[in-house]
Formats: structure tokens, sequence, C-alpha cells
């Protein structure tokens, strides 16, 4: 048996190489975990067969995935959602419920199973996966979409369904009347609990954390952090409530005070490694000797909740307005089992409400759905188009309206996505008398920014049917504003294979991925950090007195170099997010006595070989201040010189190492 240690050191080198592999394929890290916990579990290689060492630990994983939930769960967000999250969401979790009791009588036969224990594994089969299945939508843009919007509120209303569920489960076990007094009980529990948060939570909470924020102590605000999280954990557990359930409501408390996002920022990193470790557990358990033994129930407890969720998701999405691609979309999402379910699957065996060989057999089929979410997510668009007898005729109508307002542009400016950036171009644009036509995906701001006037129309443009009816052909330039770089890519790609050599302006968040954009048929790539930067030095100038012609002649010189003085920049620790191997730096490298440059010139050392340009190099003389010397092929390197070096982390690191 493993020691503590030898363990842990298990764990986390199979978490990474999960992660590692699934990421390569592009799938979510989430199956990566689950599939390491089924390969190194007691019932495989037994790599890790002592879990209960960790399973205390893992169970932090949830109360901080429920906590992070409950930041997502303010008044504001509920109330604009409130028909999908309420009616939606709240019709699909109750039906399936009350579906699991008749569909329960199926099982009998083998597994003796009462009508209590149908409502709970109905309430854990429910559950689909929020990991899983925003990081698939979001991939493929899809957010924002109309069935991307349903999946988001039936997914938030199944998250928050959980917080009721922890409590009901424990009380389906008593008589009638112990019931409706437990579940009244219940119910007074989170009255109260919602009127401390909405009541003097806000106020409170708000106050606290200015007080430990004004003492600037980042480990003080982190303290804080954990205290608060794992204190009201702790106190629903003494109150016979779960810790999930007090991690939620710690949640909703903070999310709405203004410290929110960063409080959000501070806690993923303990989220994501214990849920990470809370997922493997899960694999763990899975006995390949009972999937063996009872194959023919898996399956049937595989298909079962898929085509019953799929079913009546669709059925439900259509009841409330939805196309019959839409819903057929929205159910393909959403069919399978989800994280909350092991949750709630876990509670129902610690209840010995189930026979253990059951729950076996309904934590492989769960498994598997969860590992088939990809599959069905990405052949969405063709079994809709397949099954939805007018979802070509929706998609004809879609692109007739999109070819309405392009029909009579020629040389026009076609936008792809009207967000900030892309409202602002177009007023400037609309000034100018100059035609353009906006593509978008979400549905509200087209409405809205159509009845104002804008010419903006609803519609994909990383689909080749919607350039084209856009009028790619006629535009005189295409400009995309996603702040997304996946989704720029895929625009790109279809614009260039459709007008090869078109003018293609994109906007980035930064300069990270300027060589990928331009490489994919960028002919200009402006980044927002870079332009900000400018624009600061350009109001740094004027103030500093330099004249007006000479600040613009030093900005215009910037652009034309194509932000080649401003591509990198040195980097701080505040810009952990930017640090990958392909992002543009700065980097200071002093010569030391002994480096093996001194005594070479700039020639002889090649750099430019590496991938990396010397922009400056500093020395000091007779003892002054440092100066900047004349860049020259003969410039001879000495002792204590500062070389300025430009390039990207690993060529950077590279030519240090030769330097010195």
């Amino acid at each position: 048996m493993p020691s503590v240690l030898q363990l842990t050191l298990i764990l986390l080198a199979s978490g990474v190489a999960g992660v590692v592999i699934f990421r390569y394929f592009g799938l979510p890290p989430i199956l990566g975990y689950l599939a390491i916990g089924v390969l190194i579990g007691p019932n495989a290689l037994a790599l890790a067969n002592d879990s209960a060492t960790v399973k205390y630990l893992a169970e932090f994983g949830v109360v901080f995935l429920m906590f992070s939930i409950g930041l997502e769960f303010n008044l504001h967000k509920l109330r604009a959602m409130r028909t999908i999250v309420f009616g939606l969401g709240g019709s699909q979790v109750v039906l399936t419920m009350l579906l699991a009791v008749p569909a329960s009588l199926l099982l009998n036969q083998i597994y003796p199973i009462s009508w209590q224990a149908a409502i709970a594994l109905g309430g854990a089969l429910a559950m689909s996966s929020t990991a899983i299945v925003t990081k698939l939508i979001a991939d493929r843009s899809e957010l924002e979409t109309e069935h991307g919007r349903n999946v988001i509120g039936i997914l938030l209303f199944q998250d928050l369904a959980v917080v009721f569920l922890l409590i009901l489960l424990p009380s389906l076990g008593k008589n009638p009347g112990d019931l409706v007094i437990a579940l009244a009980l219940a119910g007074i529990k989170i009255v109260v609990a919602l009127t401390l948060i909405f009541v003097i939570g806000q106020t409170v909470m708000s106050r606290w954390f200015r007080l430990v924020t004004k003492l600037r102590s980042q480990e003080l605000f982190m303290l804080n952090l954990l205290l608060i999280v794992l204190g009201m954990a702790g106190l629903t557990e003494y109150f016979g409530l779960s810790l999930a359930l007090g991690a939620f409501l710690a949640g909703m408390l903070i999310a709405e005070t203004p410290f929110r996002h960063q409080v959000e920022e501070d806690v993923k990193p303990f989220r994501d490694v214990l849920l990470g470790l809370f997922f493997i557990t899960v694999g763990m358990l899975l006995d390949f000797e009972v999937i063996h033994q009872q194959w023919l129930l898996v399956l049937l407890l595989l298909a079962g909740p898929l085509i019953l969720k799929f079913g009546l998701i669709a059925l439900l999405s259509r009841a409330f307005g939805s196309s019959p691609g839409i819903s057929i979309r929205t159910g393909l999402c959403l069919a399978q089992a989800g994280e909350f379910g092991f949750v709630l699957l876990n509670q129902i065996d610690g209840l010995d409400m189930i026979d253990p060989a059951l729950s076996q057999a309904v934590l492989a089929a769960m498994l598997i759905s969860m590992f088939g979410a990809p599959f069905l997510i990405q052949y969405s668009d063709r079994i809709a188009m397949r099954f939805a007898s007018n979802e070509w005729l929706l998609q004809s109508l879609a692109l007739t309206r999109v070819a309405s307002k392009s029909v009579r542009s020629e040389n026009h400016v076609l936008i792809c996505g009207f967000g900030r950036s892309g409202q602002s171009l177009a007023r400037m644009l609309d000034q100018e008398k100059i035609p353009y036509i906006a593509l978008d995906m979400d549905l509200d701001r087209v409405k809205e920014a159509a009845a104002a006037g804008d010419n903006v129309v609803y519609g994909d443009a990383s689909r080749e049917n919607f350039l084209g009816a856009a009028g790619l052909s006629r535009a005189k330039a295409v400009v995309i504003t996603y702040a997304d770089t996946p989704a720029t890519l895929k625009v790109l790609y279809q614009v260039e294979r459709l007008r090869p050599g078109m003018t293609i302006l994109v906007r980035t968040k930064d300069d990270a991925d300027l060589l990928k954009l331009q490489a994919a048929g960028a002919t200009e790539v402006v980044p927002e950090l870079i332009e900000g930067s400018l624009m600061m030095a350009s109001h740094v100038l004027l103030m500093m007195g330099v004249p007006m012609r000479k600040v613009v002649r030093r900005i215009t010189k910037a652009r034309e170099a194509r932000y080649t003085l401003l591509r990198g920049y040195f980097r701080g620790a505040d810009d952990a997010d930017l640090q990958t191997t392909e992002s543009w730096r700065l980097h200071s490298v002093t010569l030391l006595p002994e480096s093996a440059s001194i005594g070479k010139t700039l020639a002889e050392l090649y750099l430019e070989n590496e991938g990396v340009s010397v922009q400056a190099v500093r020395r000091k003389v007779g003892g002054a201040d440092y100066v900047k010397l004349e860049l020259t092929p003969t410039l001879t390197l000495e002792a204590n010189d500062v070389l300025v070096l430009s390039g990207n982390s690993e060529a950077t690191e590279l030519a240090e190492s030769k330097l010195l």
C-alpha cells in the first residue's frame, strides 16, 4: 500500500499526464481526470488503491466548485434569464425526477428499488456536465446562439437544483409525515439563508472585504477568502446540511459585493486542482467486474437516460418556443450525465438507498455518457439538419435576411462581431458614408441594434454560406473584432479560402498571437494593448511639451513599422496569463566578465538565427550612467554591457544562455 506522499505523487503525475493527452486532442480536462482515475484505480492497475486518504480532500473540489457556481448566481443574471432558467431548466429537472419513478419499474425485476430511491436517482441523472458542455460550446463559438443560451440556462438551474437536492435526499428515507416536516424545515432554512444573503449579507460582506483590502496584503485576502468559504461550509455541515451548500451560500454572499471578480480569479487554482482530484477519485470507483457481469444493465442505464433526457429537453425547448433544429441541438448538448450527478450518487450511496452493485452500474453508465458528450456535440448540427425537416428552411430564411441586407452593397466593409469594437467602427463608417454589413451571433444584440438602424444581421461569420450571403465576393475589406483567437482563426480560414488575398483587419487583445494571425491571412492585426500604449505615449509626449506634429510623426512611424518597436515588452507577475512560448517579449541580459560573448561583435553572435533581435545595447562609460550605443554589426561587446533582446520566451532564453 503506497504512503500518503507516494499516493499524492501518483495522483499528481497521472493527473498531469491525463490533462496533457486530452488537451492535445482538444478534449476537456475533466475527461482526462476521469480516464486516469479509471486506469490507476483499484479495479484496474491498482496504482492508487487507497483512495480513502484523498477522499475528504477531493470533497473540497466540490466545495470550491459550488462556491464558484454561487458567485455566478447574482440577481441581475437570474432576472435576465428567468424564463429559460426557471421555466425550461426547472421543467427539465422536475420532469426527469418524476419520470424516473415509472422507469424504475423496469429495474425491479433485477434490483428492488423504492420510489424514494427512484426520485433520488432521477435527480442524479437529471444533471448534465457544466464543465464539459460549456467548454465545448465555447470552443465552437456557440455560447451566444439560441441553443447555447438554452443550454446555459438549463445548466444554471441544474446547478441551483443541486442545493435543494442535497437537502432533499436525506429526507427521502423518512416516513411521509416526517418527510413533510423535514422539507418544511429545509425550506425555512433556505428562506432564512437567502434573507441573510440579500438583506444583511451585501452590506456586511462588502464592509468586511473593504477592511481587509485596505491592509493591502494578498496573504490576508486569501486567508480571509478561505476562512469564509470553509467556514460557511463547516457551518452548514454542523446544522446537518452539506459542505457544498455552505460553499454555495458563501459564493452568493460574495457575488453581491464589488470583489466577486477578484475572488473568482483567486479561487480558481484551488477549485481546479481539488476538482481534478475529485474526478480522479470518481474514476477510481469504477469496477470493471460489475460492468463485465452486468453489461446489459449498464447498456440499459446508458441508453435509457440519454434518450430520455434528449427527448425531454428537445420537447421542452420546442414548447418554450425554439425551432425543431434548436431543440434537437439543445437536447444533444445536455443528454450526458454531469459532475454533480456523481456528488448526488455519492450521497445516495452514503444513505444506503440503493444496492451497491446497482450504484456501480449507474456510475459506469454515467462515465460512459460523459466520454460520449464531445461526439454528440460535435455532430449536433448534422443530426439537427437530418431530423429537423424545416431546419434547412429556417437557415435559408436566415441567409435570405443576410443577403437582402447586402444585395445593394458594393465595396462595403464586412464586420464580423458587433460588440463594442464593431459598433464603434460601424458608427465611424456610417459618418463617412462608407457602406458596411455586420454579422453577430447574439440575437438580442442584433434585434436591438437593427431596430436602432444599424446594418447588422444574425449570422455565423465562420460559415461559408453566411459569408457568401453577406457579400464577401463584393466586399472591399473584412474586419474581425472577436477577442477570442480560435474563433478569429476560423473566420480567417473561410475568408482566405473563399477570397484569397482579401484585405482583412483583425482586432486582438494583445500581441501574443500576432504572428499566428498574420500567417493565417490577416493583412493587419491591431492589438489593443499596443494601441493603448501608443495613445498613452502620445498623451505623455504632449504633456511634456513635444509639438503635436512631432508626436503624430512618432506614432505614425511606430505603426508603419508594424509594431516592431512595441511588439514585445518586459513581462511581470501580472502578465502570467500572457507568458506562453509563442508570446513576444523584451528581455534584458547583463554580460558578466566571464561570459562567452565578451570580445565578440554582434555579427559574430548570429542571434538572428535563434529568432532573436537586439533592440539596444547599453554601456557604462567612464563611471557615468549607462548610455545607449549605436547598433552596428561591428559593435564589440564588453563586460557589464546590457543587451535588450526581443523574441519569444523560448528564443530569448536560448539566446541568453548563448551570451552568458
